[in-house]
């Protein structure tokens, strides 16, 4: 791919809070290449904490969206999709896929976020889950977490496991999105203060791992997904992706893990430089 690519990034607007949209835009943004928006809903902070929040719904929005770009003869060089909200929404970006919109070579990255240490987020199931199988089969990469792996799979969720159950959850994964994909894990850890990401494709796999820090922030998933997307559309590796990703994860907690007034997101902005020494390679 050329060096300046038009991404577009599916997801929610959380107006405060540092995940879905208001971190995919300056991460996606800061590895050098156009990024585009497309908003599934607008609330006024995420809802991890906060209290009272306002919730748009903007479903009904996207079909014309997508008509007034195709008309303009707009396309996209990849697609990125984080947080949606309904089954409806998932049939819609399949839609968004299988139009004008995507070109030929186009990168499909889905992060098929539906929930995490073991449980489904809030309102999300059984017609959601099956939608999202769907989606997944469309993708070039998939980026779930543990919880959602075994959601997708039907295999038991565990806090303690080694690589064969990993393993298994990968051969899954596999016999639903099919071969030749690539599967990106995310807080997969073998050992005790130990988490890390997994990736696995056509029979290799790669485990990253770094230091488990305690405290839970969030909208961790959301920087990982889109600094590994900014990173791979720059023409970096699949595994060296991860790995960029996951030390700008990593640093983006611990600029936040003693701040206590900060509880609601992770500091990404502060080594957001750092980030971009890594990706924007001339």
């Amino acid at each position: 791919m050329s060096s300046y690519n038009r991404i577009l990034t599916i997801q929610d607007i959380s107006c405060v809070g540092q995940c879905s949209l208001t971190v995919a835009l300056p991460i996606l943004s800061a590895s050098g290449n156009e990024t585009c928006i497309l908003p599934s809903a607008v609330l006024s902070s995420h809802t991890g904490g906060f209290k009272g929040y306002t919730f748009r719904d903007l479903t009904d929005d996207i079909p014309a969206i997508v008509k007034h770009w195709i008309s303009e003869g707009i396309d996209f060089d990849a697609f990125y999709t984080g947080y949606l909200g309904t089954a409806r929404q998932v049939e819609l970006v399949m839609n968004i896929i299988n139009s004008p919109l995507r070109k030929p070579d186009s990168h499909i990255i889905i992060d098929p976020a539906m929930g995490d240490n073991g449980v489904f987020y809030s309102g999300m199931g059984g017609e959601f889950l099956s939608a999202m199988k769907r989606l997944i089969t469309m993708a070039d990469i998939i980026i779930p977490n543990v919880t959602e792996a075994c959601m997708l799979t039907g295999i038991e969720y565990r806090t303690n496991y080694d690589q064969q159950y990993i393993r298994q959850i990968v051969e899954g994964l596999t016999s639903i999105i099919g071969d030749g994909k690539t599967i990106v894990i995310t807080g997969v850890g073998f050992r005790k203060g130990e988490t890390g990401v997994g990736v696995y494709s056509d029979g290799n796999e790669f485990h990253y791992p770094h230091v488990k820090l305690e405290k839970n922030v969030s909208g961790t998933g959301d920087i990982f997904a889109s600094a590994f997307t900014g990173a791979l559309i720059n023409g970096i590796s699949t595994q060296e992706s991860a790995c960029i990703a996951a030390d700008f994860t990593l640093a983006a907690i611990k600029e936040t893990i003693e701040n206590p007034v900060h509880w609601y997101g992770v500091k990404f902005e502060t080594v957001l430089g750092e980030y971009i020494k890594r990706v924007v390679r001339n």
